[in-house]
């Protein structure tokens, strides 16, 4: 298989202009379009971000003048993109987005038939063709046809609300961070009964609200709006709305893997998540756990290959293979709120989760050196410590030790990081870890 330039754990992302460009739209389209035999149907949607029309007609030029019919469905949610290409019988998707990161990021992400985001062999095949310049155009009785659909989003909306049973008058607040999430997501809870208090719900692609990685840093204005109104819950989105972080009644933001298990609970059969996930995953859910390398499409694979009931990762990127394969923020916040209204306070409910020191911290690395730096890892790490029972490395390095603390040192695939993400029963013992590793990589930046 040749080794991906292109794309990264969640399809092609970077800087506008330098690494994303109309050219690049235009000739991925082309190159979707011949690995699909220059025939077919996309669907193509977009999320807030200002370069995002410009992408969208390059990208559909592309896919048009190689014969393949396009059906735009305008500024929406990812999840919105997987529903739609699944149920207009569509033989891929597209969604234009990146994500969490900052405004002048923009990104590609390809979708499958069934909903299911495009798998890493796809991708390189893809890159190949792209790589290779395979792609062909057409001739002019043969181009695709252009459609426009804006009913999809409304069938999106009556099917997410027929997926859960909420007690009416439940108080959420829902931060969109001004992106593709700003209209569907408050409607939705409102159709569900709730009643429904919003922030930063205005489509805005410079997202002047706050930056659209849900994190504690970012939504402080959420925390307080909580506590100020007496709200039972808090959901705030990322940029595209395929993931969904909570607050609690007390205006505290959920720990990301203790809220992973408390919705992994609902489920009856084997459960599947990353690499990442941390110990109150093992010692909370009814079924076998089952982990991947993180990136959503390495979930939903082997949800797919196990029949699991559900999978996801701590991030807040959930999947529900009772709804559709792709990643849907807002019916992960819908589940929640769904329990919230059932069995009573958030912060009680994940108190009963088991909860141990988590850290998770990001070092600066480029491109180039995040190859670099990893070269070497696994035998680093073995030098430092002398308590390993077990070595993980299907997605960076995971090691797990004696006490049942573990680290896990991985590159970044979206961002110029190297992320170390370690948990332990006690406290010193983390910061213990955390500090040897933190050496370790800045030695060898």
């Amino acid at each position: 298989m040749v080794a991906k330039k292109l794309f990264g754990t969640s399809g092609i992302r970077g800087l506008i202009g330098s690494e994303v460009t109309c050219e690049l739209a235009l000739n991925v389209g082309k190159s979707l379009a011949y690995y699909l035999g220059n025939a077919g149907t996309v669907v193509l949607g977009y999320d807030t971000r200002t370069t995002n029309k410009m992408l969208d007609q390059a990208i559909c030029a592309g896919l048009l003048e190689s014969g393949v019919n396009v059906i735009k469905i305008g500024m929406v949610p990812t999840p919105l993109v997987g529903y739609a290409t699944e149920k207009l019988d569509a033989n891929a998707g597209i969604m234009l987005t990146a994500s969490h990161n900052p405004s002048q990021y923009n990104g590609i992400k390809l979708w499958n038939k069934n909903g299911m985001a495009y798998t890493s062999a796809q991708e390189a095949e893809i890159e190949k063709i792209y790589g290779e310049k395979s792609y062909v155009s057409v001739s002019w009785d043969k181009v695709g046809s252009l459609s426009v659909n804006e009913e999809i989003k409304g069938q999106y909306v009556d099917d997410l609300v027929g997926m859960v049973d909420i007690k009416k008058g439940l108080k959420v607040v829902i931060d969109c961070a001004s992106g593709a999430g700003s209209e569907i997501s408050p409607l939705v809870f409102r159709k569900a009964g709730c009643e429904v208090t919003t922030l930063n719900s205005q489509p805005d692609g410079f997202f002047p609200g706050r930056n659209p990685e849900p994190n504690a840093e970012n939504l402080g204005n959420l925390m307080k709006t909580v506590v100020a109104i007496g709200a039972d819950l808090g959901i705030a989105h990322d940029g595209d709305a395929d993931r969904m972080i909570t607050v609690d009644e007390k205006g505290n933001i959920s720990p990301f893997d203790s809220l992973l298990a408390l919705i992994s609970k609902e489920f009856d059969g084997d459960i599947v998540t990353t690499v990442d996930a941390g110990l109150c995953m093992d010692e909370s859910v009814k079924g076998e756990i089952l982990r991947t390398p993180v990136g959503d499409v390495n979930v939903a694979e082997v949800i797919i290959e196990k029949n699991a009931s559900f999978g996801g990762e701590p991030s807040g990127t959930w999947l529900h293979p009772d709804f559709c394969m792709c990643p849907d923020g807002i019916l992960s916040g819908l589940r929640m709120a769904e329990i919230v209204s059932r069995d009573g306070k958030l912060s009680e409910l994940l108190a009963q989760i088991p909860s141990y020191p988590n850290i998770r911290e990001k070092i600066t690395c480029s491109k180039e050196a995040k190859i670099k730096v990893m070269e070497n890892m696994e035998e680093l790490l073995k030098g430092a410590f002398d308590d390993i029972v077990d070595v993980n490395s299907i997605d960076g390095v995971r090691l797990t030790f004696e006490d049942d603390s573990w680290v896990l040192i991985r590159p970044s695939g979206t961002e110029d990081y190297i992320r170390i993400t370690l948990e332990s029963r006690d406290e010193n013992r983390a910061e213990s870890i955390r500090k040897t590793c933190v050496k370790i990589i800045n030695e060898n930046l």
